[in-house]
């Protein structure tokens, strides 16, 4: 498996990837108080078979479903059912598909109806140490230089890293080597290297840091029940500039009086 990656292969997993954010769009265009999770998971499945591709989450080590769709205090991982979404609610949806054995991997965080500005913030800010991260994913550059971009920036508004999850490489496979955690050291960790492929995604809490999983041994809380925020893009690295290959424009062209999107 090989972390540096072709211009083609690179041009695979873009396509891939650009198909994730399409699909979350289509599901955020029916994202709304009263819809249940189970329901929102079945537009993503039709969109993505509808294109011509596979839902990568679907089986993958035995995961039922196409999305994760994370509520509240879920982290990740959370498993879409008869849940329905309340205002209020902070919804995390994380997508992946494979086109020509390739995989895309993003994820967005959403605001349902009226939201506690403390959340809200806290959505912006996770967002904002995304952009923070991969301005530094440069050739050259190390793992520890990504985390260190994102726990510096959230932790200076009083938020945590979740320690125990971590960004991936990406290619053929939906998880591959580096590791790419949300914390470190400058100039710590394994080097970037000229077209490898990488998912960057912070995962902020409002609360403490500490996670539990859920009996089903998938669904990641946070361990005192407060707020997390997630989002994720695949990016190629380069010598200048990191190369974004997933793409939040579709979701943010989303028209829904419902949802919060943070732009």
């Amino acid at each position: 498996m090989a972390l540096v990656k072709t211009d083609i292969e690179i041009e695979k997993i873009r396509k891939s990837s650009l198909l994730v954010g399409e699909t979350i769009a289509e599901v955020a265009s029916r994202l709304r108080a009263g819809i249940t999770t189970l329901e929102l998971d079945k537009v993503a499945y039709d969109f993505i078979m509808d294109h011509g591709a596979l839902p990568a989450f679907k089986n993958y080590h035995g995961y039922p479903a196409t999305l994760c769709i994370s509520v509240n205090d879920v982290v990740v991982h959370g498993i879409p059912g008869k849940y329905e979404i309340k205002d209020g609610d902070l919804v995390s949806i994380d997508c992946g598909t494979i086109i020509d054995g390739y995989y895309g991997d993003s994820a967005y965080s959403f605001g349902i109806g009226m939201m506690d500005p403390a959340v809200t913030d806290l959505m912006r800010r996770t967002k904002e140490s995304l952009y923070k991260a991969i301005e530094v994913a440069l050739t050259g550059k190390r793992v520890g230089d990504i985390g260190y971009e994102v726990q510096t920036y959230v932790e200076s508004f009083g938020y945590t890293v979740v320690r125990d999850l971590v960004g991936h490489g990406l290619g053929s496979s939906l998880h591959e080597k580096p590791e790419v955690p949300n914390f470190g050291k400058r100039g710590t960790g394994p080097k970037l290297e000229e077209n490898m492929v990488i998912c960057i995604e912070p995962m902020i809490n409002l609360g403490k840091r500490g996670v539990t999983q859920d009996r089903d041994g998938w669904t990641i809380r946070t361990a005192d029940h407060k707020p997390s925020a997630h989002y994720e893009h695949a990016i190629a690295i380069h010598k200048d500039k990191a190369e974004i290959l997933s793409s939040f424009d579709a979701i943010e062209q989303v028209t829904n009086h419902n949802i919060l999107i943070i732009k």
